[in-house]
């Protein structure tokens, strides 16, 4: 499976071309760093000061460093997969071997720190529903009242929750 960079990515990526491969392996480390810690706008500005670029050059240069790691580490891209995809910015040879061995390095390590960053946020299980309608009630005997109830299973933190919800049929359809 290639990964599928947008032309932003592709333009942020570019910046690696102009720099030599000991300044793109920081730039790896920074990537990781900031997956572990959260930017450090510092680093951005003292890298841009040595390379005479704006910080925001060596930002999105490093963000999409780290887009280009979090992406191929979720989709677990074998080896091959990830040289092709680097393959069609048109990085020199050893550039793309360092990104090739940083990403083999750093892949497991990357996993780890976005399965802990990621919300454990319910998730669908089943769902009942039933359909009532009141034809008329004391007062008003010729009134058709219809609603739905949703009974909602969800699973959320190796748990089941459930949900009821009860809406009129005319709210339902504007949910879609």
């Amino acid at each position: 499976m290639l990964l599928d960079l947008s032309e932003e990515h592709k333009e942020h990526l570019a910046f690696l071309l102009q720099v030599n491969s000991s300044v793109v392996a920081e730039f790896g480390r920074t990537a990781v760093e900031f997956l572990r810690r959260g930017a450090n706008t510092n680093i951005y500005e003292d890298a841009a000061r040595k390379l005479n670029v704006s910080s925001d050059t060596v930002q999105h240069g490093v963000e999409g460093l780290i887009y280009l790691l979090t992406a191929s580490s979720k989709l677990v891209i074998s080896e091959m997969d990830f040289q092709d995809s680097i393959f069609v910015l048109g990085f020199l040879e050893e550039l793309n071997k360092l990104l090739r061995q940083f990403y083999l390095d750093n892949r497991k390590e990357i996993r780890t720190i976005l399965s802990e960053l990621a919300s454990d946020l319910p998730s669908y299980h089943s769902l009942e529903w039933r359909l009532d309608v009141q034809f008329s009630s004391r007062s008003l005997r010729q009134q058709i009242k219809p609603s739905v109830t949703i009974k909602l299973h969800l699973n959320q933190n190796g748990g089941r929750n459930t949900k009821v919800l009860q809406t009129d049929p005319a709210t339902l359809l504007h949910l879609e």
